[in-house]
């Protein structure tokens, strides 16, 4: 078992705590609370949070009841929920605005409500942690939904060469629109030719799954990234295996954006200190 020197558990919670929720349906998957209640006790910070676990068509009444209370400073949202609160919304960064949904929710002190993203530097920082730069490369995203969205967003401002966008429906094509770039084209599923292929689809989340791309079709210096985060690999990274293609799953994604949660909630001495040295965060992943 990899060493840690961020302690596993909360040593006490009382009435001055402030209080975060990390909001889904199901919550049993999230690895958040564990993260950052660690991060939490390391920096002597008197806050928790906690998973909430709350039905789609209860959401919203919930969220806005919630973000009422004085000590509850903000929400975490995972699946289904990262576009229930839009409407509400006073401030949105652009990665919000492109991919029509939000990863947190803080209340301002004026009761305003802000909304954040962060799977799209997520994934850039996490292909640069592996000597991956993006810089220059043309690249075959697969899914456009909202993490897809954001992953876009985030990979134009790195300068990709080419971004090209797969998706079931018009999906794709709304987000081209949205994007607006002269750098994004519109591609079916071929990866042949692209230096870097990123799975953003849900494809592989079951082991029955089809693989979301031919990786027969992948050049054999191509890159693969895969955002799903499972602790068996994918149906797409065992064919990558299969290959010796290179490719990655998105639980680096994740301890990336570690450092954009805790500023985004105001904690940026503790992100400056974090940001360069994740390896207890990257360490407790791996053993979970």
């Amino acid at each position: 078992m990899a060493n840690s020197n961020i302690q596993p558990a909360i040593t006490s919670i009382t009435g001055k705590t402030r209080v975060f929720m990390v909001a889904g349906d199901p919550v049993g998957q999230v690895q958040a609370p564990a993260i950052f209640n660690r991060v939490f006790q390391k920096f002597d910070v008197d806050a928790v949070l906690v998973p909430v676990q709350i039905a789609p068509d209860r959401f919203v009444d919930f969220a806005t009841t919630v973000l009422e209370a004085g000590n509850i400073d903000g929400l975490w949202l995972t699946i289904p929920h990262k576009p229930k609160l839009m409407p509400l919304l006073d401030k949105l960064d652009r990665a919000s605005q492109m991919a029509g949904s939000v990863n947190a929710v803080r209340r301002h002190a004026d009761g305003t409500l802000e909304g954040g993203m962060f799977d799209g530097n997520g994934l850039v920082r996490a292909l640069r942690h592996f000597g991956i730069e993006p810089k220059g490369l043309r690249v075959l995203l697969l899914g456009t939904g909202g993490a897809g969205a954001a992953i876009a967003t985030a990979l134009l401002e790195a300068e990709v060469a080419e971004l090209a966008l797969h998706d079931l429906g018009d999906r794709a094509h709304r987000l081209a629109q949205r994007l607006n770039h002269q750098s994004v084209t519109l591609h079916g599923a071929d990866p042949a030719g692209f230096d870097l292929v990123i799975n953003a689809t849900p494809l592989g989340l079951s082991t029955d799954d089809p693989l979301p791309v031919d990786v027969s079709r992948i050049d054999a210096d191509a890159k693969v990234f895969d955002i799903l985060m499972k602790h068996t690999p994918t149906p797409l990274l065992r064919a990558c295996a299969k290959r010796n293609i290179q490719a990655h799953s998105g639980f680096e994604m994740l301890v990336q954006q570690v450092p954009d949660y805790l500023r985004f909630f105001g904690m940026h001495e503790i992100a400056d200190q974090i940001k360069d040295e994740l390896s207890d965060i990257r360490d407790h992943l791996l053993i979970a």
